[in-house]
């Protein structure tokens, strides 16, 4: 009489334990591309503010370091949207990734 119930504890466990595994796996490739996203992010900004700084160091004039300064905070700016726009996606589907090897997994 204990074995069949020992048995269904068992299999239950192993599902737990599997469903456990496959979402973790899900949830962790999806952060693996984000940290990857904001490694590339930081590396390119890093680059782009030092291609500033050297331009600024050769300016002729104030108006020019001025207008280099500019330039650079404007498309600083405009690359931050484009990147938080993209990130923004991949954090909403941490969500929906995470979640749907769950939905799979239920009878």
């Amino acid at each position: 009489m204990l074995e069949p119930m020992k048995k269904a504890i068992d299999d239950f466990e192993k599902l737990g334990k599997n469903n456990y595994d496959v979402i973790v796996r899900s949830y962790g490739e999806t952060f693996q591309a984000i940290a990857e996203r904001w490694t590339d992010l930081s590396k390119q900004s890093f680059e782009d503010a030092i291609r500033a700084w050297q331009q600024m160091i050769s300016a002729k004039s104030p108006h020019q370091l001025l207008r280099i300064q500019s330039d650079y905070a404007k498309k600083a700016y405009d690359d931050w949207l484009v990147e938080m726009s993209k990130l923004k996606d991949m954090y909403s589907s941490v969500t929906q990734d995470g979640y749907e090897p769950a939905q799979r997994l239920l009878p």
